[in-house]
């Protein structure tokens, strides 16, 4: 079976080379597929590449469709593929003033996904909610960036603002992020 690559909400901007998907056939898709609707019409361990840009925050206003999202993500993913998800920060204005935006996601939310992460969290103790063996899924955060706005961008350039700066800035001021990229890892058993 060949792999594929999986552009999901692409909305106006089709990729080549990818299956692009979106709800709205406006935007002539290649294959109209509402992602809030469960199961997806694509096979299982199918997809070695998904990109969802500015699309996972319009979706899961319901945790139990978010957390099916989530499943709908992994089952449709082969061992090792990498999902490509971009969003606006949420304590960012872009985030907060579009009313189609549903769920806050920041780069932490993905650990919840982690079976690794969940293993240490319970040996800990810690409270944090193991969805990743209660969802038997696992992803890996192979790589995250945020999108750094003005005028933070000017002062950590100037060195006005130093890294130690902006991560507290980041915890402590809205519009300091203009968006998120994270990079997941999808982990199965081979064989």
């Amino acid at each position: 079976m060949r792999a594929t690559k999986l552009n999901l909400g692409c909305g106006s901007r089709k990729r080549d080379g990818y299956l692009n998907v979106d709800v709205s056939e406006e935007c002539a898709p290649d294959q109209v597929v509402d992602l809030e609707s469960l199961p997806w019409p694509f096979e299982d361990d199918s997809a070695d590449e998904i990109l969802m840009s500015h699309v996972l925050e319009h979706l899961g206003a319901d945790s139990r469709t978010f957390l099916g999202i989530v499943k709908e993500l992994y089952r449709v993913c082969r061992h090792d593929a990498v999902v490509h998800v971009i969003v606006p920060h949420p304590r960012h204005d872009d985030f907060l003033i579009d009313p189609t935006h549903v769920r806050p996601i920041l780069p932490e939310t993905f650990q919840l996904f982690s079976k690794a992460r969940n293993v240490a969290w319970r040996k800990k103790g810690a409270a944090n909610t193991p969805l990743a063996l209660i969802l038997d899924v696992d992803f890996e955060i192979a790589r995250v960036n945020y999108t750094i706005d003005e005028p933070w961008l000017t002062l950590l350039g100037s060195g006005e603002l130093d890294r130690d700066g902006l991560e507290l800035a980041i915890r402590q001021h809205f519009n300091v992020v203009k968006q998120v990229e994270v990079d997941l890892k999808v982990i199965k058993s081979e064989g």
